[in-house]
């Protein structure tokens, strides 16, 4: 009779609830959602969804590829303009999800790819409209107009998840000079969901800094990474109170054929370059106070063929240039690269090379002059753009003390 009611009162407990839902790992703690509406609402809870978090690494899996041109970006001079048989926002599904997100069509009203964070889309047309679009709930929201206009500039989404708000997100602008005069300010606009607005500032540099135009960075924790010229990366902390950029130099030097941005298990900066014979990875970590470029790993492509006969004759590579394409994200064993219109993963601990399956118009798709960019989403927990209101009713308090118990 005690152990009953002992079960009984754990069972009607939220923090005690949450305290074994957290013990669950990801394949197994979205399916109970449906075991009924109070436990819906614990695992939606923001509260349950941080500590969960924090206890277990997100898993991330690949829709597909967005295919990225900057030709038809911004205002051209030249009048350049989009033929209307060419998609404006290509992407080479992977992935179930990815076929219905081109079957919906709702890729044709979004504009053009600019940035995503945790399958979260950030599309427009510059400089007037942006969008936000979610897979999760197969929702859009349209951003207020900037209310600065950049002539070129580069753009960042920024996601984040607080236990006591929830969800929101910021929106970042960055204006790319082309030819400053020795300035050390950046000018940026942020647009942030807390406030629906935009608001203006600008940033400071301890030496003269030019952003890239179009070039897609990458977002850690709150901190964007952007390609900037002469071989360099501009960071700047959007959490922090002081309005600076600061500078670091690439480890070699900036003028090869690709160079990606990634992000490493532990939560660091990647930058892989390639050219038509080799590539190398490097991770950006922090030694006292400074930080220093290290090599992961470097990859001679001729060997890599060599070692990987089967896959190379089956798709010609011989008489094929090999580039890399992208980082994984969270990852710093795995690499995407491609080799004509094929794309391929390799596995820098056994050296082995994979075919990526993906449906897409390839064969109309000029790879050269574009940015094939990965698509990820968070399998679980998901942080959706519009919450359901419903769901947040007398959420639980959850006991964060859990979450250092892994």
């Amino acid at each position: 009779m005690t152990s009953a009611l002992s079960t009984h009162e754990v069972l009607n407990s939220n923090d005690a609830m949450c305290e074994i839902l957290i013990l669950l790992p990801p394949e197994t703690i979205y399916k109970l959602i449906l075991v009924s509406k109070r436990w819906l609402e614990i695992i939606a809870s923001p509260c349950f969804r941080h500590t969960y978090l924090a206890k277990w690494k997100p898993n991330f899996e690949l829709i597909g590829f967005f295919v990225c041109s900057s030709m038809y970006l911004g205002r051209r001079i030249d009048g350049t303009r989009r033929p209307r048989a060419e998609p404006s926002l290509p992407l080479l599904s992977t992935s179930s999800i990815g076929d219905e997100i081109e079957s919906s069509g709702i890729l044709k009203k979004l504009g053009y790819y600019i940035d995503s964070a945790d399958g979260l889309l950030l599309c427009g047309r510059h400089p007037k409209a942006y969008y936000l679009w979610d897979p999760s709930t197969q929702k859009q929201q349209q951003l207020p107009r900037p209310r600065v206009h950049f002539e070129e500039l580069c753009m960042s989404l920024i996601s984040e998840d607080s236990p006591d708000q929830g969800f929101s997100y910021k929106v970042v602008r960055a204006e790319c000079v082309a030819f400053p005069v020795n300035s050390t300010k950046v000018k940026v606009e942020t647009f942030s969901s807390k406030t629906s607005t935009w608001s203006y500032s600008e940033l400071i540099c301890l030496e003269p800094l030019s952003l890239s135009p179009w070039t897609p960075g990458r977002v850690i924790k709150g901190v964007v990474y952007w390609h900037a010229r002469g071989g360099k990366i501009a960071i700047y902390d959007s959490n922090s109170e002081e309005k600076r950029i600061d500078v670091i130099k690439l480890p070699k030097t900036y003028d090869y054929d690709e160079q990606v941005l990634g992000e490493t298990d532990d939560g660091s900066l990647q930058y892989g370059w390639s050219n038509k014979s080799v590539m190398e990875v490097w991770k950006l970590e922090k030694v006292g106070n400074v930080l220093e470029w290290n090599l992961l790993f470097k990859v001679n492509f001729k060997a890599m063929w060599k070692m990987n006969q089967a896959v190379a004759t089956r798709f010609s590579t011989w008489t094929k240039e090999t580039q890399l394409l992208a980082l994984f994200n969270q990852k710093s064993d795995l690499v995407y690269i491609r080799c004509d219109t094929q794309i391929f993963i390799y596995h820098t601990e056994t050296k082995r090379v994979e075919v990526v399956q993906y449906q897409g118009r390839k064969s109309t798709l000029v790879w050269d002059f574009n940015k094939v960019v990965p698509y990820f989403r968070r399998t679980w927990p998901c942080s959706p753009l519009f919450e359901n209101n419903a769901m947040m009713i007398d959420t639980p308090q959850c006991n964060a003390s859990s979450a250092g118990s892994n």
